[in-house]
């Protein structure tokens, strides 16, 4: 594959020598503690930070769905299975994580979340550029993935973590631009990108969002909510090509 790539060759070689860069010329990033202090703690039927805990809801709901529709379909890459799969438990962790939010909770709010991220790269790489070593990248990317969140949670350095996320969120435009592929849809990828971009967005701004909705929903509650639209997209692309 790689022999008969030799843009995937050079990019390969450009990320390996950023990541690089990044960690010699950069000091670690800590996890902001703050972080964890999310505007919106209402509780709701004795359920604390409710508003947070429900909006995974639809994390379930499309990773179930999107995970019978790839069972209906035996020539489906099997990235999308485990991107689906990775999604579902995204619900359940992220409600553990909101239930009592601090660093050793979002240990379980993170792992799937990156199983999708790499998944999704997985997926994007053989359906674009070749299916041959799919198994492999699939192995390579998720190890990388999940070695991530465990590099962060025993040195609280999020640069590694950060660079696993927004390396792969990136490479969608990249890949989508380089190669061609047999299949239809793909701007729906676009779409679910523009959603996240957005979601991160909303989430940076958790206050001011729920000052400005008259305390009906927080800029953190929104984000999981259009998180959840931009793997929506992922699902209406597999459906419809």
């Amino acid at each position: 594959m790689l022999s008969n790539n030799p843009r995937l060759i050079l990019f390969t070689i450009i990320a390996c020598l950023l990541i690089l860069v990044i960690f010699i010329s950069t000091d670690p990033v800590p996890q902001d503690l703050v972080y964890h202090l999310l505007i919106d703690q209402r509780q709701w039927f004795t359920v604390p930070n409710f508003a947070n805990i429900i909006s995974n809801l639809p994390f379930a709901t499309i990773g179930l769905s999107g995970f019978f529709l790839t069972l209906k379909n035996k020539e489906i890459s099997i990235s999308w299975h485990l991107f689906f799969i990775g999604l579902f438990f995204v619900a359940p962790g992220s409600s553990y994580y909101h239930l009592q939010p601090s660093n050793q909770t979002l240990v379980w709010d993170r792992l799937p979340m990156t199983i999708c991220f790499m998944s999704l790269f997985s997926a994007l790489c053989a359906e674009n550029i070749s299916y041959r070593y799919e198994t492999v990248i699939l192995s390579v990317a998720i190890s990388l993935g999940l070695s991530s969140v465990i590099y962060w949670h025993y040195t609280n350095d999020l640069r590694f973590y950060a660079l696993i996320q927004f390396g792969s969120l990136l490479s969608i435009p990249l890949i989508l631009s380089l190669y061609k592929s047999q299949y239809s849809h793909r701007h729906y990828l676009l779409y679910g990108l523009l959603f996240y971009v957005f979601a991160k967005v909303l989430e940076l701004n958790d206050s001011f969002i729920f000052e400005l909705t008259d305390h009906l929903l927080s800029g953190h509650t929104i984000k999981h909510l259009l998180s959840a639209a931009a793997t929506y997209c992922v699902y209406l692309m597999l459906k419809q090509r």
